[in-house]
């Protein structure tokens, strides 16, 4: 103790008994403010083993949830600090008020206060311990009391072994919000207390080397707890593997693949779902949106898939309360740009060519709006084993309004060791030297070639600087 008045002596701070601050030493938890500097010696800090039961209207402003249980705490004399768990229904881990109150505990203890969550059966065996009941919250939820169960489902989840079912705080109301206080025996491991609100991130690795993976997206993989993604684009960042479970799957089964995902994440656990390029440019994210607005896309799902729903509720409702986080990725058409020069320096835009989604009527009149807007076009899927006659139909409508002589760049395997790149015209364009992995871009007829005299090409798309005055 002297040492921390010695402190005090040293520091010239003045002192005066109408201060407007004060600075406690305290070895019993109390709470301070913004004006109220309560110190703990080292040796006599107070545990961390107080849980709190929330419950809340739906689009309850956080604030109003922070100060119900600030002042519920306040007037309990549990110092905030001490606050180790949040915890609420599972209907509720999508309300941003908890997330806000679990954030606002983290921060006034530095430590991390996480929220945790509970089904309405789990905090229904409350019941016969709660002391508020109400017959008006089982009819909406399923269970008898949600602050006062959550808190209770808590402290047995701990494995205390001298749990009596009683509460430190009963339930507390605001207009819109309540919440109840237990304290925990044991709190060694939060992990085995309910469960997280489920993360999915949608992720983009780029091209494939690690050098063009934005830092975004190597943060969400590393704090993943699943991998999920086709077998080629999981093995492209084993470099960054640590320990994550893998869900390999083929080609083909992208809608199996994502709703494995959607499934993983609404069992609490933190999911990154894989994509090459960028996720959102012909890959994953979009099917995610799709499933998450009408739990199924056009096409048939398959009830035996993996990944059935873990529980009667519908999956819908289960995935829609999950938070789901994308980050972009360099995408194919801007390496191969970046690498041959800069063909996508004016208007150009992208089609795909595989009409195994999108009826081929369709895709030839978008490369005829494409050709008579003068766009460069970047082609994606533009040959398969099973689709041999798609580019060759591109380019004969193409060289009705662009000349022969338009630079033509293929960029196969682009980031990896097997890269090949090569710029043709559109007139000597062969089809057979395409493949799935080979990305397309075609010239506008202001595209130019550059000859430079060491032998190399380059490719780039005046934007009109030269006309500006």
């Amino acid at each position: 103790m002297q040492c921390f008045y010695k402190w005090l002596q040293e520091s010239r701070l003045p002192f005066s008994e109408k201060g407007p601050l004060q600075i406690s030493l305290n070895t019993e938890p109390i709470s301070g403010n913004a004006e109220h500097l309560v110190f703990y010696p080292a040796t006599e800090l107070c545990a961390k083993n107080i849980v709190v039961g929330v419950g809340c209207e739906r689009r309850t402003e956080p604030e109003e949830l922070i100060s119900l249980v600030r002042k519920t705490l306040l007037e309990n004399e549990i110092a905030s600090e001490r606050v180790a768990l949040v915890v609420s229904l599972d209907l509720k881990s999508d309300e941003p008020a908890v997330h806000a109150l679990a954030e606002y505990l983290s921060e006034i203890s530095g430590e991390e206060c996480p929220a945790r969550f509970f089904d309405a059966v789990t905090l229904e065996a409350q019941t016969p311990h709660l002391q508020n009941p109400s017959e008006i919250v089982f009819k909406e939820v399923g269970c008898h009391g949600v602050a006062e169960g959550a808190a209770l489902a808590a402290v047995a989840a701990s494995g205390s072994p001298s749990f009596t079912g009683k509460l430190l705080v009963t339930k507390k109301k605001s207009a819109r919000a309540t919440c109840a206080v237990a304290e925990l025996e044991d709190l060694s491991d939060t992990q085995k207390i309910g469960r997280a609100r489920g993360t999915l991130f949608i992720v983009g690795t780029g091209p494939g080397t690690p050098e063009w993976r934005l830092p975004e997206a190597e943060k969400m993989l590393r704090k993943a707890t699943d991998w999920v993604g086709y077998g080629l684009y999981l093995d492209l960042i084993s470099d960054l593997h640590n320990g994550q479970e893998l869900h390999y799957f083929d080609l083909g089964q992208e809608e199996v693949r994502v709703r494995h995902a959607l499934n993983l994440a609404a069992q609490g656990k933190t999911v990154a779902l894989v994509s090459s390029g960028d996720p959102g440019i012909y890959a994953m994210a979009t099917l995610v949106f799709e499933l998450l607005e009408t739990g199924r896309s056009r096409n048939t799902v398959n009830s035996n898939e993996i990944g059935t729903s873990v529980s009667g509720e519908n999956s819908t409702a289960q995935w829609q309360r999950i938070h789901v986080e994308a980050t972009p990725g360099i995408s194919a058409l801007q390496a191969a740009s970046a690498r041959i020069g800069a063909p996508l320096g004016h208007d150009f835009c992208t089609i795909s060519l595989s009409d195994l989604l999108t009826p081929w009527e369709t895709i030839v009149r978008r490369i005829r709006a494409a050709a008579e807007g003068d766009f460069v076009i970047a082609f994606y899927n533009p040959v398969s084993q099973r689709r041999t006659t798609q580019l060759s139909q591109a380019k004969e409508i193409l060289l009705k309004h662009r000349p022969a002589e338009t630079p033509v760049v293929l960029a196969r395997n682009l980031g990896r060791k097997e890269e090949q790149l090569k710029v043709v015209s559109l007139e000597k364009l062969d089809p057979t030297q395409v493949d799935m992995l080979t990305v397309v871009l075609v010239g506008s007829s202001q595209t130019r070639w550059l000859h430079l005299p060491n032998g190399e090409v380059r490719v780039y798309t005046p934007r009109g600087y030269d006309q500006k005055k």
